[in-house]
Protein backbone atom coordinates (compact mmCIF):
# COMPACT_ATOMS: atom_id res chain seq x y z
CA UNK A 1 0.00 0.00 0.00
CA UNK A 2 1.35 3.42 -0.90
CA UNK A 3 0.20 6.94 -0.22
CA UNK A 4 1.05 9.02 -3.29
CA UNK A 5 1.01 12.77 -3.25
CA UNK A 6 -1.54 14.53 -5.40
CA UNK A 7 -0.55 14.82 -9.03
CA UNK A 8 1.08 11.41 -9.52
CA UNK A 9 0.28 9.70 -12.81
CA UNK A 10 0.30 5.94 -13.20
CA UNK A 11 3.50 6.09 -15.27
CA UNK A 12 5.29 8.19 -12.64
CA UNK A 13 4.09 5.94 -9.84
CA UNK A 14 5.20 2.78 -11.65
CA UNK A 15 8.66 4.26 -12.13
CA UNK A 16 8.83 5.15 -8.44
CA UNK A 17 7.79 1.62 -7.46
CA UNK A 18 10.42 0.09 -9.75
CA UNK A 19 13.06 2.32 -8.19
CA UNK A 20 12.09 1.02 -4.74
CA UNK A 21 11.93 -2.62 -5.83
CA UNK A 22 13.32 -3.56 -9.27
CA UNK A 23 11.74 -7.03 -8.93
CA UNK A 24 8.36 -5.39 -9.56
CA UNK A 25 9.37 -5.34 -13.23
CA UNK A 26 8.28 -9.01 -13.22
CA UNK A 27 4.77 -8.08 -12.00
CA UNK A 28 2.11 -6.64 -14.35
CA UNK A 29 1.87 -2.84 -14.10
CA UNK A 30 4.74 -2.86 -11.58
CA UNK A 31 2.34 -4.41 -9.08
CA UNK A 32 -0.45 -1.82 -9.25
CA UNK A 33 -3.80 -3.51 -8.65
CA UNK A 34 -6.00 -0.47 -9.29
CA UNK A 35 -5.65 3.18 -10.20
CA UNK A 36 -6.34 6.54 -8.63
CA UNK A 37 -7.35 9.43 -10.86
CA UNK A 38 -4.62 11.97 -11.48
CA UNK A 39 -4.54 14.42 -8.55
CA UNK A 40 -6.52 12.13 -6.24
CA UNK A 41 -4.58 11.43 -3.05
CA UNK A 42 -4.69 8.37 -0.83
CA UNK A 43 -4.16 4.64 -0.65
CA UNK A 44 -3.31 2.16 -3.40
CA UNK A 45 -2.79 -1.60 -3.42
CA UNK A 46 0.53 -2.85 -4.82
CA UNK A 47 1.25 -6.58 -5.25
CA UNK A 48 4.86 -7.75 -5.06
CA UNK A 49 4.49 -11.04 -6.95
CA UNK A 50 2.59 -12.06 -10.10
CA UNK A 51 0.55 -14.56 -8.07
CA UNK A 52 -0.53 -11.96 -5.53
CA UNK A 53 -1.31 -9.50 -8.32
CA UNK A 54 -3.58 -11.98 -10.11
CA UNK A 55 -5.47 -12.82 -6.91
CA UNK A 56 -5.89 -9.20 -5.90
CA UNK A 57 -7.11 -8.17 -9.36
CA UNK A 58 -9.63 -11.01 -9.17
CA UNK A 59 -10.72 -9.91 -5.69
CA UNK A 60 -11.21 -6.38 -6.95
CA UNK A 61 -13.34 -7.65 -9.84
CA UNK A 62 -15.43 -9.68 -7.39
CA UNK A 63 -15.95 -6.55 -5.24
CA UNK A 64 -14.09 -8.08 -2.30
CA UNK A 65 -11.82 -5.08 -1.67
CA UNK A 66 -13.35 -2.26 0.35
CA UNK A 67 -12.43 1.21 -0.90
CA UNK A 68 -13.58 4.27 1.02
CA UNK A 69 -13.03 7.85 -0.15
CA UNK A 70 -13.62 11.30 1.29
CA UNK A 71 -14.78 14.07 -1.02
CA UNK A 72 -15.67 17.73 -0.57
CA UNK A 73 -18.62 18.50 -2.84
CA UNK A 74 -20.20 21.70 -4.09
CA UNK A 75 -23.72 22.05 -2.71
CA UNK A 76 -25.37 21.24 0.63
CA UNK A 77 -26.73 17.69 0.46
CA UNK A 78 -29.91 16.78 2.32
CA UNK A 79 -29.00 13.10 2.68
CA UNK A 80 -26.82 10.28 1.45
CA UNK A 81 -27.72 7.78 -1.21
CA UNK A 82 -26.61 5.42 -3.95
CA UNK A 83 -25.92 6.25 -7.57
CA UNK A 84 -26.53 3.27 -9.84
CA UNK A 85 -25.84 4.66 -13.31
CA UNK A 86 -23.70 3.16 -16.11
CA UNK A 87 -20.59 5.07 -17.18
CA UNK A 88 -18.93 5.29 -20.59
CA UNK A 89 -16.69 7.58 -22.57
CA UNK A 90 -18.20 11.02 -23.28
CA UNK A 91 -19.50 11.09 -26.84
CA UNK A 92 -17.69 14.26 -27.89
CA UNK A 93 -15.13 15.09 -25.17
CA UNK A 94 -12.81 12.11 -25.11
CA UNK A 95 -10.98 13.07 -21.91
CA UNK A 96 -14.24 12.88 -19.98
CA UNK A 97 -16.51 10.09 -18.87
CA UNK A 98 -20.30 10.37 -18.66
CA UNK A 99 -23.41 8.56 -17.50
CA UNK A 100 -24.61 6.65 -20.57
CA UNK A 101 -27.32 4.04 -21.02
CA UNK A 102 -24.86 1.91 -23.01
CA UNK A 103 -22.02 2.33 -20.49
CA UNK A 104 -20.60 -0.19 -18.04
CA UNK A 105 -22.33 -0.87 -14.73
CA UNK A 106 -21.26 1.61 -12.04
CA UNK A 107 -22.51 1.82 -8.43
CA UNK A 108 -21.42 4.41 -5.87
CA UNK A 109 -22.66 4.75 -2.27
CA UNK A 110 -22.27 8.04 -0.41
CA UNK A 111 -23.21 9.46 2.97
CA UNK A 112 -22.87 12.84 4.61
CA UNK A 113 -19.99 13.33 7.03
CA UNK A 114 -20.56 17.08 7.52
CA UNK A 115 -22.77 19.61 5.77
CA UNK A 116 -21.72 23.23 5.37
CA UNK A 117 -23.66 26.24 4.09
CA UNK A 118 -22.97 25.44 0.45
CA UNK A 119 -20.69 22.38 0.54
CA UNK A 120 -20.72 18.84 1.89
CA UNK A 121 -18.00 16.47 3.09
CA UNK A 122 -19.06 12.97 2.05
CA UNK A 123 -17.83 9.43 2.65
CA UNK A 124 -17.97 7.44 -0.57
CA UNK A 125 -17.80 3.68 -1.03
CA UNK A 126 -17.16 2.17 -4.44
CA UNK A 127 -19.00 -0.96 -5.43
CA UNK A 128 -17.51 -0.88 -8.93
CA UNK A 129 -14.39 0.89 -10.19
CA UNK A 130 -14.98 2.72 -13.44
CA UNK A 131 -12.73 5.53 -14.66
CA UNK A 132 -13.64 8.81 -12.87
CA UNK A 133 -16.58 7.00 -11.26
CA UNK A 134 -16.95 9.06 -8.06
CA UNK A 135 -16.41 12.32 -9.90
CA UNK A 136 -18.93 11.48 -12.62
CA UNK A 137 -21.58 10.13 -10.26
CA UNK A 138 -21.44 13.02 -7.78
CA UNK A 139 -21.62 15.53 -10.63
CA UNK A 140 -24.53 13.53 -12.10
CA UNK A 141 -26.60 13.97 -8.92
CA UNK A 142 -25.77 17.68 -8.76
CA UNK A 143 -22.88 17.73 -6.25
CA UNK A 144 -19.61 17.93 -8.21
CA UNK A 145 -16.34 17.66 -6.29
CA UNK A 146 -14.69 20.96 -5.44
CA UNK A 147 -11.81 21.80 -7.77
CA UNK A 148 -12.58 19.08 -10.32
CA UNK A 149 -11.13 20.36 -13.61
CA UNK A 150 -13.37 18.15 -15.76
CA UNK A 151 -16.75 17.94 -14.06
CA UNK A 152 -17.29 20.98 -11.85
CA UNK A 153 -17.72 23.56 -14.61
CA UNK A 154 -16.95 27.21 -13.97
CA UNK A 155 -16.00 27.82 -10.35
CA UNK A 156 -18.65 29.78 -8.48
CA UNK A 157 -18.35 31.13 -4.97
CA UNK A 158 -21.32 30.63 -2.62
CA UNK A 159 -23.25 33.79 -1.81
CA UNK A 160 -21.93 35.55 1.26
CA UNK A 161 -18.88 33.36 1.74
CA UNK A 162 -15.98 34.75 3.72
CA UNK A 163 -12.88 36.16 2.08
CA UNK A 164 -10.86 33.31 3.58
CA UNK A 165 -13.14 30.68 2.09
CA UNK A 166 -13.18 32.44 -1.29
CA UNK A 167 -9.37 32.40 -1.29
CA UNK A 168 -9.24 28.73 -0.23
CA UNK A 169 -11.69 27.67 -2.93
CA UNK A 170 -9.96 29.72 -5.58
CA UNK A 171 -6.53 28.33 -4.74
CA UNK A 172 -7.48 24.68 -4.32
CA UNK A 173 -5.26 22.92 -6.88
CA UNK A 174 -7.14 19.68 -7.65
CA UNK A 175 -10.32 17.71 -7.12
CA UNK A 176 -10.95 17.39 -3.38
CA UNK A 177 -10.98 13.59 -3.40
CA UNK A 178 -8.98 11.29 -1.12
CA UNK A 179 -8.78 7.48 -0.90
CA UNK A 180 -8.96 7.18 2.88
CA UNK A 181 -9.45 3.47 3.62
CA UNK A 182 -8.68 0.06 2.12
CA UNK A 183 -9.67 -3.34 3.48
CA UNK A 184 -8.94 -6.72 1.89
CA UNK A 185 -7.96 -10.32 2.52
CA UNK A 186 -4.26 -11.10 2.11
CA UNK A 187 -3.98 -12.87 -1.26
CA UNK A 188 -1.86 -15.72 0.10
CA UNK A 189 -2.91 -16.20 3.73
CA UNK A 190 -6.48 -14.88 3.66
CA UNK A 191 -5.77 -12.74 6.73
CA UNK A 192 -8.00 -9.66 7.00
CA UNK A 193 -6.02 -6.45 6.44
CA UNK A 194 -7.06 -2.81 6.57
CA UNK A 195 -5.41 0.58 6.30
CA UNK A 196 -6.55 4.15 6.85
CA UNK A 197 -4.75 7.39 6.08
CA UNK A 198 -5.80 10.91 7.16
CA UNK A 199 -6.76 13.56 4.65
CA UNK A 200 -3.82 15.55 3.27
CA UNK A 201 -2.97 19.09 4.29
CA UNK A 202 -4.65 20.78 1.32
CA UNK A 203 -8.05 19.20 2.02
CA UNK A 204 -7.64 19.78 5.77
CA UNK A 205 -7.01 23.47 5.07
CA UNK A 206 -10.10 23.71 2.90
CA UNK A 207 -12.23 22.04 5.59
CA UNK A 208 -10.86 24.50 8.16
CA UNK A 209 -11.90 27.39 5.92
CA UNK A 210 -15.36 25.84 5.53
CA UNK A 211 -15.64 25.46 9.31
CA UNK A 212 -14.70 29.09 9.86
CA UNK A 213 -17.19 30.25 7.22
CA UNK A 214 -19.90 28.11 8.84
CA UNK A 215 -19.21 29.76 12.19
CA UNK A 216 -19.20 33.23 10.67
CA UNK A 217 -15.56 33.83 11.56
Amino acid sequence: VVHPGAGNTRHTLQNALLALDPKLALVPRAGLVHRLDKDTSGLLVVARTPEAHAKLVAALAEREIERIYLAICTGAMTGGGTVDAPIGRHRTQRTRMAVRSDGREAVTHYRIVKRYRAHTLVRVQLETGRTHQIRVHLAHVGYPIVGDPLYVGRRRLPAGCSAALAAALGAFPRQALHAARLALAHPMTGRALEWEVPIPDDMAGLLAALDQDQQGV
